[in-house]
């Protein structure tokens, strides 16, 4: 246990390092100062206070992403439809903060349960097909996320506006806006999701570990067989993990829609969120603790990668290549342990 524990912790550190220092010799292949970069990175996420609240800011959705795509991971499900989650998520808290008026006490958790409710609804058809008639979960999920993309950009369109391109801002009392943590951060767009986002992820680890309902849901993850034979309801435990993680999603949703920007836009494309969220979870080991110091680090890289082309003449696309060899040697952690369990076994 310990072994698997250190394994862990080890990996996605190892991976990190060898990332940047890949993204280092990428530089100077194509004549670029790593360490200018690098400066240019680490200033751009926290040179002064509005770029620190913006790289918090951005944090927030990686947090609940990342729990999103991890909750399902410990049931043995790939949850690639965290985007279109995402999406519902955002769309449903516009649709309450912008139709509804009501004290911020009702208004603002109203919002964010509606947004909880709309990505866990995405998410709740993908597990019952899985769990009722085996059909692949990514297969469904990545349906599912343009229906949620082309719906939205619809209802904005036809429902929520005339024929407009944005919807109105939320009303003041569903808005997660802060003016104290932007007069503390040189107005930046920092705002108090955060605090939604970290209770969150205590959420999971209660959840996932000290509960029977989490002690189900993992064991299905290892094993469906196994945890049917035990009396383990194991169609449920699929639809609730599906469930709960469509619910983190769309709660990352909300963040953007209350947060952030405070409107919903037509989207042109997928805001990526979802996506990433994937990235996040499997750099943080499907944990609660390990998804919040992954999407610390993806928060730093994607807003510390804007300062990289006026500061260094670095283009920001380059942060992309990093993740993705992170990503890679995160994945290749399996092929590791293998080489490293054979190695075991012939000294024995």
């Amino acid at each position: 246990m310990t072994t698997n524990r250190a394994f862990n912790i080890l990996v996605p550190l190892i991976s990190v390092l060898i990332g940047l220092i890949a993204g280092a010799i990428i530089m100077l292949i194509y004549g670029y100062n790593p360490f200018q970069g690098y400066i240019a990175l680490w200033k751009g996420a926290f040179g002064d206070l509005y770029f620190l609240g913006e790289t918090i800011r951005q944090v927030t959705p990686y947090i609940l992403t990342g729990l999103a795509v991890a909750f399902a991971f410990r049931a043995g499900l790939f949850n690639i439809g965290a985007e279109g989650q995402v999406i519902a998520g955002w769309l449903a808290a516009v649709w309450v903060g912008t139709s509804i008026e009501a004290p911020m006490f009702l208004h603002l958790p109203l919002a964010l349960i509606v947004s909880a409710l709309a990505g866990a609804a995405i998410a709740f058809l993908p597990g019952l097909l899985k769990a009722k008639l085996g059909v692949h979960e990514v297969i469904v999920t990545i349906m599912l996320n343009y229906i949620a993309l082309y719906s939205a950009n619809s209802i904005i369109r036809n429902v929520l506006t005339e024929q407009a391109d944005k919807t109105e801002k939320v009303a003041a009392t569903a808005s997660l806006s802060s003016e104290l943590l932007a007069a503390l951060t040189s107005f930046s767009r920092v705002h108090y999701g955060i605090l939604i986002a970290l209770f969150a992820a205590l959420f999971m680890w209660f959840i996932i570990d000290k509960t029977t309902i989490g002690y189900e849901i993992r064991s299905v993850g290892f094993n469906n067989d196994a945890s049917n034979y035990a009396g383990m309801n194991v169609s449920k435990n699929i639809i609730l993990a599906m469930v709960i993680s469509g619910a983190f999603a769309g709660l990352a949703g909300s963040m953007e829609g209350l947060g952030t920007f405070g409107n919903m836009s037509i989207q042109s494309g997928f805001t990526n969120l979802g996506f990433d969220g994937i990235a996040v979870a499997l750099l943080g080991a499907n944990t609660a603790i390990g998804v919040i110091l992954a999407a610390i680090l993806f928060g730093v890289l994607k807003v510390g990668a804007l300062n990289m082309p006026t500061e260094a003449g670095v283009p920001s696309e380059l942060v992309d290549v990093i993740i993705a060899l992170i990503i890679f040697f995160v994945a290749s952690s399996y092929m590791i342990r293998w080489i490293m369990l054979r190695l075991k076994k012939e000294d024995k």
